[in-house]
């Protein structure tokens, strides 16, 4: 029998279905990813799962003894009182004696590094995330519900909660934006659309690729339905004689295609937004200098030294309670150091996203939080009424007009982007940007960010973000310890594997090295580059940027929605054609990696 099932299930909220006529089966075992745009129904489904929220029609099917857990989205959840009291509260009425408690109590604790008797409101939102999983693991649930689990973990958090995960028996349902965590742990995908789940027996990948092909199939359908519509209200219209002779059964097939023609869900659109830059700023953006801050006895910043130019896009990484925020502070001078000095460059037009939506009024409307009281605000150079503004960002002129006390998680974040894009900036710092993001509009942020010309500052756990995104990364390595990375979190962690093998002790000398008489024979002097290797190490960067530009204006083909109604050979083409620029860059990187190294 299936851990769980739904069948039939019919829920509306506000103008359409979030689930129309669903069915869904989750077998044990399976790890089953959720997605959909933000305000799908995501949360929904997963409150119905658990009891939390009643069917209009259909019904819920549990295995008898099934026992469930769920992670909300929300981390305030955690409520008062200590770590300790929060976990143990899952087990409340579980029969469990004293013994089996503690030993349930004691693993969850030490797997998510907790301490039982820390007061919950003190810690941060990282710890307070850790503190819910090990109150959802503790029960040790046949079904595992986990919505946005990811957010405010520090990467090392992440790794744990993955191989956790993994080794467990029993199934997994979980809402994630975090495609590095969704492809190391969904063994299906859920795709809610429109009020209609669609199962994808396959990974992440296959799935976007199986899905565009359905909405460029749907896309052709629904032309082909509003072509044979519009055909048959030309008819409908023509003259008096025509009227008269006219067939009823054709009139009557009219009325019905009309009536369908109503009722269809169009499929949301993709976010349109851009960064506004602002004059651009000196080359200097900032330069910490020796830079230190402790709060008491805690180190947070230890003689840091450190400039970012114009354009530099940095990630700053580091576990929960490091100081990432407190960094950013003392670097914009909005905090006095201990020793040291943050230098600003001139002409910064600073903009910033806050992880807790502080900048956000919950009593405002949508619209007045991005524009006050105007009806228009300034977009390139050009009035836009800030109803049409707030589409570009997927809101309906009722949400626009509506509270913030309305909106999902990732509905918010994306009133706080719109409200900073609404603004020209050449300093843009970002704090978690993309928690609760549904991962469309994910992709549309990474896109923005590697068009704006401006400086990033940026805080974030998202792995397969700071890739795309991060030109260097600052990594904590210590209490006060920041140290600087070119390139993304690959670089950053190959970087980070270099230097625990540096740190290794010396091995002895081997015997073949080792002559007759006991000496140790001269190490081979490291060797530098040639003459022909220094001027095709000058050359590569030039070459991988041609091939990059290649792979995006093929990559940028594929993505336009014609691209399926192409003939098959054409697209295969296109496929071969992306496999062997990948493979050529692949090289051309590999070999430029090699060669920086012997010019260090």
């Amino acid at each position: 029998m299936a851990e769980i099932e739904l069948k039939g299930a019919t829920l509306t909220f506000g103008a359409g279905a979030l689930l129309d006529g669903t069915d869904l089966v989750i077998e044990k075992g399976e790890r089953v990813g959720l997605l959909g745009r933000n305000g799908a129904g995501k949360t929904t489904l997963m409150r119905v799962l658990t009891g939390d929220a009643e069917l209009d029609e259909g019904r819920v099917v549990r295995r008898p003894g099934l026992v469930l857990a769920r992670l909300e989205q929300d981390v305030p959840g955690a409520g008062a009182g200590t770590v300790g009291d929060v976990v143990r509260s899952a087990l409340d009425g579980a029969g469990l004696d004293e013994w089996e408690l503690g030993q349930r109590m004691e693993r969850e604790l030490s797997r998510f590094e907790l301490e039982a008797d820390a007061e919950v409101g003190a810690l941060s939102a990282g710890m307070k995330r850790r503190t819910l999983l090990a109150r959802a693991l503790v029960v040790e649930p046949d079904l595992l519900i986990l919505d946005e689990p990811t957010n405010h973990l520090e990467l090392e958090a992440i790794a744990k909660l993955e191989e956790v995960l993994l080794r467990r028996r029993g199934a997994l349902l979980f809402v994630t934006h975090d495609r590095a965590f969704l492809r190391k742990v969904a063994t299906r995908i859920l795709d809610l659309d429109r009020g209609t789940l669609t199962s994808y027996a396959c990974d992440y990948d296959k799935y976007l690729e199986r899905k565009a092909q359905l909405l460029a199939a749907e896309e052709k359908q629904n032309a082909e339905f509003d072509k044979h519509l519009a055909q048959e209200e030309r008819w409908i219209r023509q003259g008096v004689l025509a009227r008269r002779t006219r067939n009823m059964g054709r009139v009557r097939a009219l009325q019905e295609l009309r009536k369908e023609r109503a009722a269809r869900r169009e499929a949301v659109g993709r976010a349109r937004a851009s960064v506004q830059g602002a004059e651009r700023s000196g080359q200097l953006v900032l330069r910490a200098t020796d830079l230190c801050f402790s709060y008491g006895d805690t180190k947070i910043v230890e003689g840091l030294d450190l400039e970012l130019m114009r354009g530099d896009r940095v990630a700053i990484v580091g576990p929960n309670g490091a100081g990432k925020s407190t960094l950013i502070k003392l670097l914009l001078n909005e905090l006095e150091p201990d020793r040291g000095e943050a230098y600003a460059g001139t002409k910064l037009e600073l903009a910033r996203f806050d992880q807790l939506h502080d900048s956000l009024d919950p009593k405002r409307t949508v619209a007045e939080n991005v524009a006050g009281n105007a009806d228009a605000i300034e977009v390139g150079g050009k009035q836009r009424h800030v109803i049409s503004y707030l589409s570009d960002f997927l809101f309906t002129p009722d949400q626009a007009r509506g509270t913030l006390t309305k909106l999902s998680g990732g509905e918010r974040n994306r009133v706080q982007l719109a409200k900073i894009f609404a603004r020209p900036c050449n300093l843009l710092v970002l704090d978690e940007p993309t928690n609760d993001l549904d991962l469309e509009t994910l992709e549309l942020l990474e896109e923005l960010l590697n068009d704006y010309t401006g400086t990033l500052l940026l805080v974030s756990h998202d792995r397969e973000f700071i890739e795309n995104v991060a030109t260097s990364v600052l990594a904590h390595e210590g209490p006060g310890v920041w140290r600087e990375y070119v390139g993304g979190y690959a670089d950053w962690q190959r970087g980070l594997a270099a230097r625990a093998a540096q740190a290794e002790p010396a091995k002895p000398a081997k015997p073949s090295q080792v002559t007759s008489k006991g000496k140790v024979k001269d190490t081979p002097k490291e060797r530098k580059l040639t003459f022909t290797e220094a001027h095709e190490l000058e050359a590569l960067p030039d070459a991988i940027a041609a091939l990059e530009e290649r792979q995006e204006k093929l990559l940028a083909r594929m993505a336009e929605p014609d691209f399926y109604k192409r003939p098959q050979e054409a697209q295969a083409k296109d496929r071969a054609a992306l496999e062997t620029l990948e493979a050529e860059l692949a090289v051309k990187l590999e070999r430029w990696e090699e060669l920086a190294s012997l010019a260090e």
